[in-house]
C-alpha cells in the first residue's frame, strides 16, 4: 500500500471540492515539479514541462518527448466537476423568518440524499470593481455549516407515497442560511405595521453579514459561482481502514492519480499530457469541457511552440495518432444490489483497475467503443508491470447507462479506453473508494505515460 499518495488524494480531496479548488491545486503540484505555464514559454523543446489552464476550471499538463509532435500523444484524460448543488443568481429569500439560499442541483443526483447534512458553500463571488471574492463556509470546525430540511415521518405520510425521484422536489433544495425570532405581540396599531416592521429581518441580518465578513452585497449574487457540498473530510471507512469515504471522487479518484502519475514520470518518445476538464456531469458542455474545442486549442498551443512553423495537418495528425485513457470511475459491484449487475462483467472494490472497452447506455448510445488492438496493448503493458485490472462495464444491459469524456477524445481519431477505479455510492454525498485500487490506478496511468 502507497500510504504517501493515499494521504496525499485524502488531502486533495479535502482541498478541492470545486473545479477552481482542483485547478489551483494542480497548478501547484505542477509548479513544483517543475512545470512552466506555456504563456511564459515561446519555444518547446524536449524535456520542457507546461500547463495551460481555461477559465480557472480546466487545466492540461505537457511534457515534450523526443519524437514529431505529429506522431502523437500519451494522454490521461479526467474531470474535476462533481455533482453538487449551485447557487442561484437570485438566491436570498426568507420566508416566515427563515432565510434561505436558492439552488439548482448540477448533475445526476439522488435529490432526497442532500436533505439533513451538514453542507458547505464554496465559490467565488466577481465584482463589478474586478475584483473576486473567494468563498469558503462550512469546512472549518469554526465555521457555521448549512442545511436542507426534511419533513418529520409523522407528517409525511403523503410524502412517502411518492416515488424516490419525486418527493423531495428540485426547488425545494434549498439551504437554512440563517433565522431569527417571529414577531411578538407588540402595541402596533395594526398587524400589518407589525409585519412591515418585521418583514425580512432574517435576510437583512445575513445579507448584513455577508458584507461584513466578505464585502459582497446582494446583487453581487449576480455574477458568483458558489457550489455546495457535503461539508466534511475524506475519511478512512472500515474498521480494517481498507476503504476511503469523501465527497467528489468521481472523478477526482481518477484526477488526482493522472496528475500524480504525469508528474512522477519522465516522457520518452512520444510527448504525455494529463488532462483534466469540467462540465463532464452535465455533458461536457461549455467553454471547459470536452465538447468544445478546448482540448484542440491546447494541443495547437504546443503543436505552435514545438513546430518551426505552425502546421493545421500537424495538429491534426498529433491528435489522430494519439493514444488515451479516459481516466473515470466504474459503478462497483454491490452486493446488496446484485441484481443490477452483470457479475461477471462488473468492477469490484479492490479489483484493481476498471478498463471499460465502452460506456453509453442500451445499445452502446453515446460509447466510443475502444479497439481491441489497443486494449491488447495496454493489457500486455500492464502484465508487464505487475498492474491488477479488471475488465467490466457499469451494469446490466438495459439496467441504465453512463457516459465519460471518452466519445469526444475518440471524435479526433485516436485510440480511447476509459480506465479508472470502482466507486460504490456513486454520486452520492459521500462515495467509496478502494485504497488498492487507488495505488493500482496511479500505477496503471504511469505505465500508460511510457507506452
Amino acid at each position: 500500500m502507497n500510504e504517501n499518495l493515499i494521504t496525499d488524494y485524502k488531502a486533495f480531496l479535502n482541498a478541492g471540492k470545486t473545479e477552481r479548488e482542483c485547478v489551483n491545486q494542480i497548478i501547484s503540484i505542477a509548479e513544483k515539479n517543475s512545470y512552466k505555464n506555456i504563456n511564459d514559454c515561446e519555444k518547446l523543446k524536449t524535456g520542457d514541462k507546461v500547463y495551460i489552464t481555461k477559465m480557472n476550471k480546466a487545466i492540461a499538463l505537457f511534457e515534450i518527448g523526443s519524437d514529431k509532435i505529429e506522431n502523437g500523444l500519451n494522454i490521461l484524460g479526467a474531470h474535476i466537476d462533481s455533482p453538487r448543488l449551485d447557487a442561484k443568481q437570485n438566491p436570498i429569500y426568507e420566508k416566515d423568518s427563515i432565510t434561505y439560499l436558492n439552488t439548482h442541483y448540477y448533475g445526476g443526483i439522488k435529490k432526497y440524499q442532500w436533505t439533513t447534512l451538514p453542507l458547505a458553500i464554496h465559490g467565488v463571488v466577481c465584482k463589478k470593481d474586478g475584483s473576486t471574492v473567494n468563498i469558503v463556509i462550512g469546512e472549518d470546525d469554526t465555521d457555521p455549516v448549512f442545511c436542507i430540511s426534511d419533513i418529520l415521518p409523522h407528517l409525511a405520510q403523503d410524502q412517502m407515497k411518492d416515488k424516490a425521484s419525486d418527493f423531495i422536489k428540485g426547488e425545494d433544495l434549498d439551504l437554512i442560511m440563517g433565522s431569527i425570532p417571529v414577531a411578538k405581540k407588540t402595541d402596533e396599531k395594526s398587524e400589518d405595521d407589525k409585519e412591515k416592521k418585521h418583514k425580512e429581518k432574517s435576510k437583512k441580518l445575513v445579507l448584513k453579514l455577508l458584507q461584513e465578513k466578505y464585502g459582497i452585497e446582494e446583487a453581487d449574487f449576480e455574477s458568483a459561482e458558489l457550489e455546495i457540498v457535503p461539508a466534511g473530510k475524506a475519511r478512512d471507512l472500515g474498521i480494517d481502514r481498507s476503504l476511503i469515504l469523501a465527497y467528489g471522487q468521481d472523478d477526482r479518484s481518477c484526477a488526482f492519480t493522472s496528475v500524480a502519475a504525469m508528474v512522477e514520470t519522465k516522457a520518452s518518445k512520444k510527448t504525455t499530457c494529463c488532462l483534466c476538464v469540467d462540465k463532464e456531469e452535465i455533458g461536457s458542455v461549455g467553454a471547459t469541457g470536452m465538447a468544445s474545442n478546448l482540448f484542440e486549442n491546447m494541443v495547437a498551443e504546443v503543436v505552435a511552440r514545438t513546430e518551426s512553423q505552425y502546421s493545421e495537418l500537424t495538429l491534426r495528425r498529433c491528435l489522430a495518432n494519439s493514444n488515451m485513457l479516459s481516466s473515470d470511475v466504474n459503478a462497483a459491484y454491490d452486493p446488496m444490489n446484485a441484481n443490477l449487475f452483470d457479475k461477471e462483467n462488473a468492477s469490484a472494490l479492490g479489483g484493481g483497475v476498471a478498463f471499460q472497452k465502452y460506456t453509453g447506455s442500451r445499445g452502446k448510445s453515446g460509447a466510443s467503443d475502444a479497439n481491441p488492438e489497443f486494449i491488447a496493448k495496454v493489457r500486455a503493458a500492464m502484465n508487464n508491470a505487475g498492474v491488477s485490472y479488471q475488465m467490466a462495464e457499469l451494469g446490466k444491459v438495459d439496467q441504465g447507462g453512463g457516459g465519460t469524456i471518452a466519445y469526444h477524445a475518440a471524435s479526433y481519431g485516436m485510440n480511447v479506453l476509459d480506465a479508472g477505479v470502482a466507486v460504490l455510492s456513486m454520486h452520492a454525498p459521500w462515495e467509496i473508494t478502494s485504497k488498492e485500487d487507488i495505488c493500482q490506478i496511479f500505477e496503471c496511468y504511469k505505465v500508460f505515460l511510457g507506452i
